[in-house]
This record gives C-alpha cells, structure tokens and sequence, in this order.
C-alpha cells in the first residue's frame, strides 16, 4: 500500500548534517574573503591613491559595516523564519550573501567610476552582513531541531564547523591566486576570482537547501497556531533577559576568535619595534608565514568545534561552557608569556591554543541559543542573541587590542579577553542547564 500523502516527510541526519555544514561554509567563506580582499587590495581598488594610508584605513573600517547589519538581518530574516519557515528563509539568505558576493566580484573600481565604486561596495559589504545575520540561526535551527535525541550538541556543531571551514577555504584560494598570478595580477584583477568562485557554491547550497524539509517542531507549532504576527517584538517583550543571556554567552567567543585571527595577525606581521610606552609592537614574521600558521589554525578550530559540540551533550552546555570559559580566562592572562617575543612556531602554538579554545566553545553554541527559546520566537531569538554580540565583541576588538598593546603591552590584551570572560562566566553561572530539554516544550 503506497504510504498517506499526509504522512510527515523528516529530514535523515545525513540531510541535516549537510544542509546546515554546507550553508554556513559557503556563507562564512564569502564573509571571510571580503576580510582578505579589504586587507590586500581594496585600498588600491576602490580608494583614491593619493594617500594610501587613509585608503587602507577607508577599506578596513568597511569591514565594520557588517557587524552592524548582522542583527537586521537577524531581525528580517527572523521575522519570517518564524511566520513561514526556516526552509524558505535558509534559502533567502543563502541568496543574500551570494548575490551580494558576486556583485563584488564584478564592481567597477575607482578609477573607472570614482567615488561611485566604494558607495557600491559597502552597499554590497551590508548586504554580506544581513545574509549572514540571517544564515546562522536558519542553520542552527535547522540541525537542533532535527537532532536525534541527545545528539543536539553535536548536530548543532554542523553549521558551526562553516566558520573554520570558511577561514581555511578563504584563505586558502587567496594565497592560490596569489601564487599562481603573482602579486601584481593578483591586486590587478585575480581577487575579483574568490568572489566569482561564490557562483558554484551558492548553487551547490541551493540544491542542498531546496531539498529540505520543514523541521516537525516548527510544523507542530504552526499547526497549534503559535505562529506570532511579530516574533521579534515578541522576543524583546517576553524573551530580553534570554537575549541578554546569550549576548553575554557568546561575546567571548568572538573577542577570542577576532584576537586570533584580526590583532595577532596585525601583530605578527608587523615590524619588530616598540611604542613609546615601551611595549612591543609587532615580531616581523612574514605575511605567507602567518598565512601557513592560520590554515593550520583553522584546522584545530574545526575539530575542536566537533569535539565540543559533543562533550556539551555528554557533560551539559553549562558545566561545559563554565570550564572552556575559565580556560579562556586562564590563557588571556597567560598571553604575554605565550605571545611576547615568539617565532614563528611560538605564535603557531599560541594560535593552536586560542583556536582550539575558540573550537571548544562555539561548537556547542548553535545548540545552547536555539534552546533558550520557545518555538514560535526561536530564529528570531537566537539570531539576535548571536549577532548582538557580534557588535560587542567582533567589531572593536581588534581596535581596543591594538591600543591595549600600544599603551599597556600583551598583558593588557590578555586582561581584556579575561574581562570579556569573567561576564560570560557570570551569565553561564546564572543559566540553567538546557541539554535535558524538549524544544517544543520551551517557553
């Protein structure tokens, strides 16, 4: 007998788990390969040449803009993620960042449109943000609320493993246009080629996500009618001190994760010398060197990711998190010990270390936020709760670190990312432990 046409079509943990990876590497790359860009040559790009100091300042301080749009896009494409679906809304952010990338890649520079070139790149740079505001909570929700039982942590490290996945991917096909083109066609023309790549991947993700079903949670929410009209304003009505919580969860994370990758490559690379305040302020390792020594990075961030997500459903999310967040604490204090003065291979193992922590604890992260909410409210709540805290600890870091180590040496950038700690551990002391719980039970 052919089955009821009404019988419920689930997603097979297969499905799941390469949904929500394939997403967010594909997501985390086009962000990625922006960051690499503006470091190397959208300064000569999109900026006038008369001063390139102020041009690379003009092309960093793009990378900001991001940050700032992650939560509109969180609030967009949470609104409709919770009135129509986390499929939908997956495959309209997924398109965001994708259109957004390619038209990058196809930007007319300055000298041949002028002051038009760079309004159209951080136009585009906001569009990257919303659909990455967007993409993350789509993803979470996706492999935690169609986890097999007890295995939320690590479903939920699925789409985490985007991040290092992304990292590894950006960097790696820059320094392959890089060394195939060399540096001059590379800055000419072959960096539009990592944002053109972005065609086939968003394909790739497209055909991934369109053969999704809908998450029974969800359908079993939308058929109780719990579906609000506003979930968003619901979220601030109803769920603030939630919110407050996982901005506080996840704001280590990302001071750690922008430390390791933003200042201490900043730092590595630049010339051996000292501030006035005598603190060192830089090791004068080459740009290939520290190139070679994040690839490596990201691979122990990825495994670390895995490996956290899992020992966060054997132990709990929170006494999980509790003992990664003092280890955290423990190694900002250790920095100038660790950092100061290294090789090469001293920064290597510096970077093992901090990407290692950082693994361990984003990994259980897309399971933690999702479980702070109820149903109706869940995308919107959890995405706001990640990329709030984007704003916090991604976009000044690197700023405040520089300074930090300009007037106070690595020991001050170390009590920093302590500090950043010491109000996660608060939070995580305060929570409840969410592993035991039935997401449709949540309220």
């Amino acid at each position: 007998m052919a089955p009821s046409s009404s019988t419920p079509q689930r997603n097979s943990p297969r499905q799941v788990a390469i949904a929500s990876l394939v997403g967010t590497a594909i997501e985390f790359y086009d962000y990625y390969i922006y960051a690499a860009a503006a470091v190397l040559v959208f300064s000569t790009q999109f900026f006038p040449k008369g001063d390139g100091y102020a041009a690379q300042l003009l092309s960093l301080s793009t990378l900001a803009l991001a940050f700032f749009a992650r939560p509109i896009g969180s609030a967009l494409f949470g609104h409709f993620g919770d009135r129509i679906g986390r499929k939908k809304t997956l495959v309209a952010s997924l398109l965001t960042m994708g259109i957004s990338t390619i038209a990058i890649g196809l930007l007319p520079t300055y000298a041949q449109i002028g002051i038009a070139a760079p309004i159209l790149l951080c136009i585009f740079r906001i569009g990257q943000g919303i659909g990455l505001g967007g993409e993350w909570g789509g993803a979470a929700l996706v492999a935690t609320e169609n986890a097999p039982q007890g295995k939320r942590g690590l479903f939920g490290s699925f789409p985490q493993l985007g991040a290092p996945i992304g990292l590894f991917a950006a960097n790696g096909v820059f320094f392959l246009v890089s060394y195939f083109l060399g540096a001059e066609q590379m800055v000419a023309w072959g960096w539009r080629i990592p944002f053109l790549l972005s065609v086939v991947l968003v394909a790739v993700g497209l055909y991934v996500r369109l053969n999704l079903h809908e998450s029974q949670v969800f359908r079993d929410a939308e058929a109780a009618g719990k579906k609000l009209h506003a979930p968003v304003s619901a979220v601030f009505a109803k769920h603030g001190l939630a919110v407050l919580q996982g901005v506080l969860i996840m704001t280590t994370t990302y001071v750690l994760f922008y430390l390791m990758t933003a200042f201490v490559q900043v730092y590595s690379k630049s010339p051996v010398a000292t501030s006035a305040t005598g603190h060192a302020t830089g090791l004068g390792i080459p740009a290939n060197t520290f190139t070679g020594i994040l690839l490596i990075g990201a691979i122990v961030f990825g495994i670390c990711t895995s490996v956290g997500g899992v020992l966060a459903d054997r132990w709990g999310r929170r006494q999980w998190l509790i003992g990664v967040t003092i280890a955290i604490i423990a190694f900002g204090l250790a920095m100038q010990n660790l950092l100061g003065g290294a090789d090469a291979f001293g920064v290597l193992v510096f970077i093992i270390i901090g990407l290692g922590l950082m693994g361990f604890t984003f990994g259980p992260m897309a399971a933690l936020l999702p479980e702070l909410f109820p149903t109706e409210v869940r995308y919107s709540g959890a995405s706001l709760a990640y990329n709030l805290a984007s704003i916090v600890g991604a976009s000044i870091p690197t700023l405040v670190a520089l300074e930090l180590n300009k007037n106070y040496g690595l020991q001050g950038v170390g009590l920093y990312l302590a500090a950043n700690g010491l109000f996660t551990l608060a939070a995580l002391w305060f929570s409840r432990e969410t592993r035991d719980l039935d997401l449709a039970t949540v309220k």
